[in-house]
């Protein structure tokens, strides 16, 4: 039977003549030695230790204590170490909090956060848009984010009730009543563009493309698919993603995979049900073999056992000089677009002119295709969209009808 951690001992600092109490190697000071006030406050913060966050860290922060001189940089911490817990170390939306805290650190690192009100949060955004050069988008993200901090305080008493509402009076920046630059909005990529670029990528990843193209599916969601996600029972094939974008809500994503998807993925098949089907590994052995004599027409001679052994021997220098970091058994959304962009600079290596393309285009140019075809419900159900107003985002007005009745009305 475990035995039960010893409860932090209830102290006097002699040099102060305070009551003082150590809690995850902090130290507390409770008020007057031996005063009622310092027992409650001591008996409040032992109760408060026991309840256990929803979403515990796996290496907690300190035992947070309601302090009126609590700076900006330790909230920032704080909600930073909760981001982390909550979302994963290495989640997109942790990276999002790091970026928007991080001016507000810079900035009002060592100001009360008790201090920190609406034109306090209007300058940090003045310096997203003069100093970062962040679009306008992107500037309303992060200041959404920094919002959600404060909440997140409010909710722990970390500062007082009612601040965050304050700071919700920063109404998100408008388009063209701004200083902010403008994104450059994604448009779909042309099936020509798309025809062009596939020989010049791996198999594993002209298959992704493939399957984008045809379902419109997330690049996070096409680089996790494995055969035990699939139900291939009936005529039309069910692919259900382990995990996606909006999972934490409750809500299930179920994507068909009519014939031309299942003729994509069918010779990927052959593998663990487990195993992701799209590995980076996969595509490594693919480029070593086209480099090899039988894929060089302009290799006359064999290749000879002492030039293998002296081309592995050069490898293994190589590998002890520069440590290069394995393949991953699966990509995902950013080695996915990387390698699109190394198979496009291959194309222009050998003259063939192809522009730079990104595969959240992919959806896009699905969405697009879709609606054009059946409608926009048609597009926001192969979207997976729950509204159609976002799928307005992803789908290109198809003008083809206003152009008919125009012509017929003049």
């Amino acid at each position: 039977m475990s035995r039960r951690s010893s409860l932090p001992s209830y102290t006097h600092h002699r040099a102060s003549g305070q009551a003082r109490v150590r809690i995850s190697g902090r130290d507390i000071y409770l008020g007057l030695y031996g005063s009622p006030e310092s027992h409650e406050r001591y008996a409040r913060l032992i109760a408060e230790r026991a309840v256990v966050p929803r979403h515990t860290p796996a290496t907690p922060p300190p035992a947070v204590v309601a302090n009126p001189d609590l700076t900006v940089g330790e909230l920032v911490l704080r909600f930073h170490l909760y981001a982390k817990a909550t979302y994963g170390a290495k989640n997109k939306e942790t990276y999002g909090v790091r970026d928007a805290l991080r001016p507000v650190n810079d900035l009002y690192g060592h100001t009360r956060a008790r201090d920190f009100g609406p034109k306090s949060l209007k300058v940090v955004r003045q310096h997203m848009i003069e100093v970062q050069d962040l679009c306008r988008n992107e500037v309303n993200r992060r200041v959404s984010r920094i919002r959600r901090a404060f909440k997140w305080a409010e909710s722990e008493e970390l500062i007082p009730a009612g601040q965050s509402h304050a700071l919700q009076t920063v109404t998100g920046l408008l388009k063209g009543r701004t200083d902010a630059r403008e994104s450059d909005p994604v448009k779909p990529v042309d099936s020509q563009t798309v025809e062009a670029t596939l020989p010049f990528v791996a198999p594993p990843v002209a298959a992704m493309i493939r399957l984008q193209q045809l379902t419109g599916m997330r690049q996070g969601e096409v680089c996790i698919m494995r055969a035990v996600d699939i139900d291939r029972s009936g005529n039309v094939w069910i692919y259900q993603p382990s995990t996606h974008k909006t999972a934490y809500r409750g809500m299930e994503k179920q994507i068909p995979l009519g014939p031309k998807a299942q003729a994509v993925i069918r010779p990927f098949l052959d593998r663990d049900p487990n195993v992701f089907l799209f590995s980076p590994i996969e595509a490594e052995a693919w480029r070593n073999e086209r480099r090899s004599v039988h894929c060089n027409p302009n290799r006359k001679t064999k290749i000879y056992p002492c030039e293998l052994r002296t081309r592995v021997q050069k490898k293994q220098e190589r590998k002890s000089k520069v440590s290069k970091r394995p393949k991953r058994e699966r990509y995902d959304s950013d080695s996915y677009r990387r390698a699109i962009t190394y198979g496009i600079s291959k194309a222009r290596k050998a003259h063939v002119e192809i522009p730079f393309w990104h595969p959240h285009q992919l959806r896009h140019s699905c969405g697009t295709e879709v609606r054009k075809r059946y409608g926009i419900e048609a597009a926001q159900v192969m979207l997976g969209h729950t509204t159609a107003n976002v799928t307005e985002i992803y789908a290109e007005r198809n003008l083809k009808l206003a152009v008919d009745v125009a012509t017929e009305i003049g």
